[in-house]
């Protein structure tokens, strides 16, 4: 399983990027995708998530009206669309799949496979 996660760079606050990752080697499809993020000296934290298509989104509190996640199940790609940039979303953002029940769905040990992580740098 192949998880390639793009489109990080530096912006300025206010400006907007999209990240996507694409996965191979697995039936896309079955699998909840979701991305998280690190900052230097913080620990792994949940972003947002979704299990299928047409089914619920799951956001954190601080990026919920800002940052929107789907995904191209013709394209084995998920992706995150990240509106208004804050300098507190700076981080190395991860893109992961899993199968977790509803309850898990921001939790990422429910994630077995990640992606190797792109820098997102925002700058005030």
């Amino acid at each position: 399983v192949q998880l390639q996660a793009s489109g990080g760079g530096s912006v300025q606050a206010g400006d907007s990027l999209r990240l996507s990752c694409a996965a191979s080697g697995l039936t896309f499809s079955r699998y909840a995708m979701g991305w998280f993020r690190q900052a230097p000296g913080k620990e792994r934290e949940f972003v947002a998530s979704l299990r299928y298509s047409s089914g619920p989104t799951y956001y954190a509190g601080s990026v919920k009206g800002r940052f929107a996640i789907s995904r191209d199940n013709a394209k084995d790609t998920v992706y995150l669309q990240m509106n208004n940039l804050k300098p507190e979303d700076t981080a190395v953002y991860y893109c992961a799949a899993g199968t977790p029940i509803i309850s898990q769905i921001r939790d990422p040990s429910s994630f077995g496979y990640w992606g190797q992580g792109t820098q997102v740098t925002v700058s005030s």
